[in-house]
């Protein structure tokens, strides 16, 4: 979070397209794949078939029909025709068993009800009864040049606080969390049962409490399954101890998507279905579908509440569109990155805006609260744009994050005073 790298163009050309190639198509004499079910989970990789067709996940899925919902931007990859000289998978539409999807005779007046909005998949179970569009801050437990405040502190305008950090330990995976002395020492005396009763008085405002793991300094790494078990067995024991309503992956040193994957599953079964996950990602590492985060993200989409992207901190980067490198630092770089992930496997509302506070918070990428609230209109409602316009409108955008709560007051506010109302007049 607080590192003023800048990441150089070619490392973005590296790491890969931001487009999701569609794969081949299946041969049209190919035997049909199992029948497309509206109830099945789907992950990377899955097969089915609907009216025909056959067609393969490119992600987690769930209730999204392959007819609408493939594509070079969408969660099927057409395979090809299916059926031909060799018999389907599923008996002739003359006598369906009951399982079967209807015949491709079926006329488009009587679709399946799958394919009628809310567009894709089931609504996030890990949302942690947090408003449609919400403000997350970071609350900074160290002591630096912005101004030290107690948790209580914050500002009634966040909705959802990441306290920055859990500390990695000796243990592969484990991490650990108390005040810091230094913070503690500026705010002539804070202690772990302060905090503790801090966050008891956060919640009784309706406030969300989660604890950030890494930041720019953070060693954590959880790539075996010991050191998953053990990262999560940490979480689960700082929850139960602090009161915190979830975790927060900021690991900006790299990731293992099928560790920390498994790490945060077990976390949510062993705590309670409304444990809010959320994700803080440099911009580089949501280039692609084929980096870490990204993966991470799609594997656990149906448990993860939001991934906040710092749009900070990179220097110039490819968009969507895949046609041009935007400079940091201006409404059509926000547009045009948001775009990767809304257009590439994760719902509108597990999408969210990170920026600094202030000039100060960061290296480089700071823009006016205002450009946020410009940035918002153009994905949520197609106005206000720069000269980067999405290929659509995402109403369910969640909202922003900033870095951080106290470089927020320490500049008077003016992020959350500014961006916080405004998440109001979204869709």
């Amino acid at each position: 979070m607080r590192r003023p790298a800048i990441l150089a163009l070619a490392a973005v050309l590296a790491a890969g397209a931001a487009t999701v190639h569609l794969a081949s198509s299946a041969s049209a004499a190919a035997a049909c794949y199992p029948a497309w079910s509206s109830s099945a989970v789907y992950v990377g990789g899955g097969q089915a078939s609907y009216q025909g067709v056959n067609y393969q996940a490119k992600w987690w899925t769930q209730n999204e029909n392959p007819a609408t919902h493939s594509g070079q931007w969408d969660v099927w990859a057409n395979q090809g025709a299916c059926g031909g000289s060799t018999p389907p998978t599923t008996p002739p539409p003359t006598t369906p068993p009951p399982t079967t999807p209807p015949p491709t005779t079926t006329p488009p007046s009587t679709p399946p009800p799958t394919t009628t909005p809310p567009p894709t998949t089931p609504p996030p179970t890990g949302n942690g009864q947090l408003p449609k569009h919400f403000l997350t801050g970071y609350w900074q437990n160290f002591d630096n040049p912005a101004r030290e405040i107690r948790l209580r502190d914050v500002p009634a305008t966040y909705d959802l606080i990441a306290v920055a950090f859990a500390d990695a330990t000796n243990t592969p995976g484990t991490v650990s969390f108390s005040i810091d002395p230094g913070l503690s020492a500026s705010l002539g005396g804070y202690t772990d049962a302060d905090f503790r009763n801090d966050v008891a008085t956060l919640h009784s405002r309706g406030k969300k409490v989660i604890i950030s793991v890494g930041g720019e300094r953070g060693t954590i790494s959880v790539a075996s399954s010991s050191a998953a078990t053990n990262f999560a067995n940490s979480i689960v024991g700082l929850i139960a101890s602090y009161g915190f309503d979830g975790v927060d992956i900021d690991l900006e040193n790299g990731v293992n998507a099928t560790y920390m994957g498994q790490a945060l599953r077990d976390i949510r079964n062993r705590t309670n279905p409304n444990l809010i996950i959320t994700m803080a990602p440099q911009t580089i590492d949501m280039q692609s579908t084929g980096s870490q985060y990204f993966q991470l993200a799609l594997s656990i989409k149906d448990i993860l509440t939001v991934v906040h992207t710092q749009y900070y901190n990179s220097g110039a980067m490819l968009g969507c569109d895949n046609n041009a490198a935007y400079a940091q630092g201006t409404v059509n770089f926000l547009v045009a990155l948001a775009c990767i992930q809304l257009e590439n496997g994760l719902r509108p509302d597990q999408v969210s805006l990170g920026l600094p506070a202030a000039p100060s918070a960061a290296g480089g990428g700071y823009v006016n609260p205002s450009v946020v609230n410009q940035a918002l209109d153009c994905l949520a409602k197609g106005i206000n744009c720069g000269s980067v316009k999405p290929p659509r409108t995402y109403p369910g955008i969640r909202g922003a994050m900033t870095w951080s709560v106290n470089w927020d007051v320490t500049n008077g506010n003016g992020f959350a005073n500014t961006v916080r109302p405004h998440l109001n007049t979204l869709p």
